[in-house]
């Protein structure tokens, strides 16, 4: 049985005298003014697998208030799920957040992870902006002054060559026939060996000329690992299962032969043209990951690459960031200004009154939509052959709008080191983006503890 609240409020020992048990005593009372927020993660608990799940029916679940309490502290912390699970079982500070009873058994790490997990992107940007909706309720946050930036958030991955990626393609193919063998004695030839020795020898190698005829060997080995693979795909097919669990395993194997059948004939595509025939790949066509085949390319300038995605934010004179997307592929700033200024003038019901922005965002057409759009004083980093007369009313006000952008420096900063937006550790698009959503969530709801419990009573 699937709750949204708990029918009454579980038995715990009292917040403890301590500046982090005081937040999160702030912070539970703010989600308690928010009940349409756990309304949101309910609806997203009660779908699995594409239908709709009976409440009433099954053994009673982790309440929807639980889990969305669970997913903010884990942001908040840092802690993986098996840590998480033991801090459950230890602190009474963090029982009394999540609404566990103080005698009773915490989640195992699986089921924090499970539940956490099916609350959609789409859901955690929501249950943001009602807690900035919230901070201006409260006078924390107007919505009449923000800044606007862009950062990169990494996948989780290594650092991709093609040598790397063709030996994951070949280990992996090999792995998931290794259990369709285990359990239907299909047979294959196993190259994971001969492919591990010529990655590392690709990886040791001082030149080009030495790298080439390995090189044209690990593809070799990675066609052949295909042909087979395909091979198992297609036996498996013809499978007559004898249960359940068979006919299960046997759609999951095909289902994950064809799927990375599918990302290494794309890797040895990309390898071929780069390597052999010393073509210059577009980012647009690479793939950097087969586990996060999502994952972006982002050059920005002469600096070094970096994988994941790249998000833009705002901010207000609160340190909330009001806004966060993030977005598919490597866009200019350029055309990212004006769609965060609609957003935020969506959010709040006005547009702001002042808006800064990093030099990438200069345009005049930028500057002009903006203005356009009620915004009376605009600043960019870089003036581009703009005049600052055109973006402010006067040279203090744009100085001290560009002052104000470079404090969106230090929240990108903060959002890194304290909340994991550093790195993402959560697998597929859907999951990194809501990941990040998460991340911003869980600051937003520090920082506004902390402004109102600095605020004088």
């Amino acid at each position: 049985m699937r709750k949204i609240l708990l029918d009454q409020l579980p038995l715990v020992q009292a917040t403890i005298d301590h500046a982090h048990a005081r937040e999160l005593a702030v912070i539970s009372a703010v989600l308690d003014q928010m009940p349409e927020a756990t309304k949101l993660v309910h609806e997203n608990l009660s779908w699995r697998g594409g239908r709709l799940i009976d409440p009433t029916k099954g053994r009673d679940g982790m309440a929807a208030e639980q889990v969305l309490r669970v997913g903010i502290l884990k942001q908040i912390t840092g802690f993986s799920y098996a840590e998480l699970a033991f801090h459950l079982l230890d602190s009474s500070t963090y029982r009394t957040f999540v609404r566990l009873d103080y005698n009773g058994e915490a989640p195992a790490k699986s089921t924090l992870q499970k539940n956490v997990k099916r609350i959609r992107p789409e859901t955690w940007e929501a249950i943001n902006q009602m807690v900035v909706l919230k901070a201006k309720e409260l006078g924390i946050e107007r919505g009449t002054k923000v800044r606007t930036d862009c950062t990169v958030v990494e996948s989780n991955i290594h650092h991709p060559t093609d040598s790397s990626l063709l030996w994951d393609c070949v280990r992996v193919l090999v792995r998931i026939m290794g259990k369709a063998k285990d359990e239907f004695g299909f047979d294959f030839t196993d190259h994971s060996r001969r492919a591990k020795r010529r990655w590392m020898k690709i990886s040791m190698a001082k030149s080009s000329e030495q790298r080439k005829p390995l090189y044209v060997d690990l593809l070799k080995v990675t066609d052949k690992t295909i042909h087979h693979a395909q091979r198992v795909a297609d036996q498996l097919t013809s499978v007559v299962p004898n249960s359940i669990v068979a006919v299960v395993l046997i759609a999951r194997l095909i289902s994950e032969l064809q799927q990375y059948i599918a990302l290494a004939n794309q890797v040895v595509s990309q390898a071929e043209r780069r390597v052999l025939r010393g073509e210059s790949v577009p980012a647009s066509e690479k793939i950097v990951s087969i586990f996060e085949p999502h994952t972006d390319i982002i050059v920005k300038d002469h600096r070094e690459a970096e994988y994941g995605h790249k998000i833009c934010l705002s901010t207000g004179a609160s340190g909330l960031v009001t806004d966060l997307v993030v977005e598919d592929g490597n866009p200019a700033d350029c055309t990212l200004a004006v769609r965060m200024i609609e957003r935020l003038k969506s959010l709040f019901g006005k547009a702001p009154r002042q808006a800064s922005f990093d030099g990438g965002f200069a345009s005049r057409a930028n500057l002009a939509e903006i203005k356009a759009l009620g915004v009376e004083d605009v600043a960019f980093n870089k003036r581009c052959g703009l005049e600052i007369t055109d973006m402010a009313k006067s040279k203090p006000v744009y100085r001290a709008l560009s002052a104000f952008r470079s404090g969106i420096e230090g929240t990108i900063s903060f959002l890194k080191r304290a909340f994991g937006l550093a790195r993402c550790m959560w697998r597929g698009f859907s999951s990194f983006k809501a990941y990040a959503h998460a991340s911003v969530l869980a600051c937003n709801l520090l920082l506004l503890s902390r402004r109102i419990l600095a605020a004088p009573t």
